[in-house]
């Protein structure tokens, strides 16, 4: 290009430049400002946790020198200037200040579990090390106790499975739509907004208020999905994040458990076989296959007619859509307590099936009391609300029907419970945007377990393969959700991440002991 050409168009450019400006000033426009301005440099007030006498709750934060604060976020991001909600989020400052690395934002999984107390019970890996942080416990948007979503459900839990028979299923099909219109008679105007990728503009809006430029994380399960979410729409404003069973976002959808039936059928022969070496505590068989015959049993007894279970005025009617939902409960754990919690379920749960009288166990009550009256309506609300925002739903009963009988033949107790239909077939509200795409490399630091039963391990190696910045700690053996507690090797490895900052060089593999 000659210069005589390049400066007739140096000259046409300040000349589109000078009408630019004089529109501008004609027109008195300018900039636009940042529309979320007002979120961002909002005064956070910080106030005691304790909402009365009986919240142990607050208390518990309160012992541990937390404080906690209501943070306003817009309802609709795409209109920030309208409606607005708040999320709750509790924070027990660095005491160590001398070494204070930044905030630190724990976040529980479900969806649907609260966060806020988890300063005052942090994970095993934060040893030692909580004091450099301030350490923030957070409910996403209508969770716990940021406003929450309730839509008055007889249940807190919509996870059923299909049953043994065509009957069983219609009857799923009708409940499921039961849940579902009831979320549309009673928060319509909210159903749209309840979504992770609006749960991860919220945690954006709380760095700022808490005048963060970067926040590190550390979730659990489906929290590591919305830490993935904040990755891709903030890159760079997260410092040091750590996933502890990683959800697959390349198979997240509205049926969340769709994948996990081999690992909750390993899990469950695992189990049998610590059973079977205890038949004179529990009666259930004195092999694996004796015990797993059992609990087939019950599933049939429970398909003919309902077990009961207690003596009235408290009594609990199980059929074969909640037997396979008590036994993904009791897999998530494979210490020698939840072992026994699960034994004693099955013991009473055989006790109904034989027609005899059976009184539930501690924990037996507290799960049928979850599962079958509206306690935890919010709970389930919520959990429920996001996975229908998230992504859109199939909304013909038969193509359950179809991927229920298909997981039959090689799945048959679990695959028709982690394939069954669910309210999101009958949303209301389609969502408002598509699934968020990994497209982003993020430097965070993965954990999972082999034998996962509610997160399965090849999500964790799909999301490393989607992250190749990213790092994978592992844990070989154990059928249990996250790392979490499990393993001091595993729990060093995120401590010293956490401290330094740096990843491992390499992925790192353990092996349970």
């Amino acid at each position: 290009m000659t210069p005589s050409v390049t400066n007739v168009i140096t000259g046409i450019r300040r000349s589109l430049i000078g009408v630019a400006g004089l529109l501008i000033s004609l027109t008195g426009a300018s900039a636009p400002a940042n529309p979320l301005e007002r979120y961002h440099h909002q005064h956070v007030e910080w106030t005691s946790c304790v909402r009365g006498p009986h919240d142990e709750i607050g208390k518990r934060l309160e012992r541990n020198g937390a404080r906690c604060a209501a943070i306003t976020v817009p309802l609709d991001y795409d209109a920030p200037g309208g409606r607005t909600t708040t999320v709750a989020v509790s924070r027990i400052a660095a005491t160590d200040t001398a070494h204070r690395i930044g905030t630190l934002v724990l976040v529980a999984g479900g969806p649907g579990d609260s966060a806020l107390s988890a300063g005052a019970e942090p994970p095993a890996s934060l040893a030692g090390i909580a004091s450099r942080f301030d350490v923030v416990g957070y409910d996403p948007r209508f969770v716990g106790r940021s406003e929450p979503l309730d839509c008055e459900w007889p249940t807190g839990f919509a996870f059923r499975s299909a049953g043994l028979t065509r009957g069983s299923f219609e009857r799923q099909v009708a409940f499921q739509k039961d849940l579902a219109d009831r979320c549309r008679s009673t928060q319509p105007t909210l159903l749209p907004y309840v979504t992770t990728r609006n749960a991860a503009r919220d945690l954006d809006v709380v760095r700022a208020a808490l005048g963060e430029n970067r926040i590190s994380y550390y979730g659990f399960s489906y929290a590591t999905y919305l830490g993935t979410v904040y990755t891709q729409l903030f890159p760079g404003r997260f410092d040091r994040a750590v996933f502890d069973g990683p959800v697959n976002p390349l198979r997240y959808d509205t049926r969340l458990l769709r994948d996990t039936a081999p690992a909750n059928e390993a899990a469950l022969s695992a189990w049998a076989t610590w059973a079977a070496d205890r038949h004179d505590a529990y009666g259930l068989g004195r092999t694996r296959a004796e015990v797993l015959d059992r609990i087939n049993g019950i599933e049939r007894a429970a398909a003919q007619e309902p077990l009961i279970i207690g003596v009235p005025p408290e009594v609990f009617r199980v059929d074969d859509t909640i037997i396979p939902t008590l036994l993904v409960s009791g897999l998530a754990d494979d210490s020698d307590g939840a072992r026994k919690a699960l034994a004693d379920t099955l013991t009473v749960l055989a006790k109904a099936a034989g027609r005899k009288p059976a009184l539930p166990s501690t924990d037996l009550r507290t799960t049928l009391t979850f599962l079958t009256t509206g306690a935890d309506s919010a709970y389930g609300s919520a959990a429920t609300a996001v996975l229908c925002g998230d992504v859109a739903a199939p909304r013909d009963p038969e193509t359950y029907w179809h991927d229920i009988q298909r997981s039959r033949r090689t799945h048959p107790l679990f695959g028709p419970a982690v394939h069954n239909i669910t309210p999101c077939a009958f949303w209301p509200t389609p969502p408002r945007e598509q699934p968020t795409t990994v497209d982003k490399d993020a430097p965070v630091l993965l954990a999972a377990t082999t034998g996962d039963p509610r997160t399965p391990y090849e999500g964790a190696r799909t999301l490393r393969s989607l992250l190749p910045s990213s790092r994978l700690v592992t844990l070989q053996g154990g059928h249990h959700h996250t790392v979490g507690e499990n393993n001091a090797c595993v729990n060093a490895t995120i401590r010293t991440y956490l401290t330094a900052g740096h990843l491992p060089p390499h992925d790192v593999y353990y092996r349970e002991p």
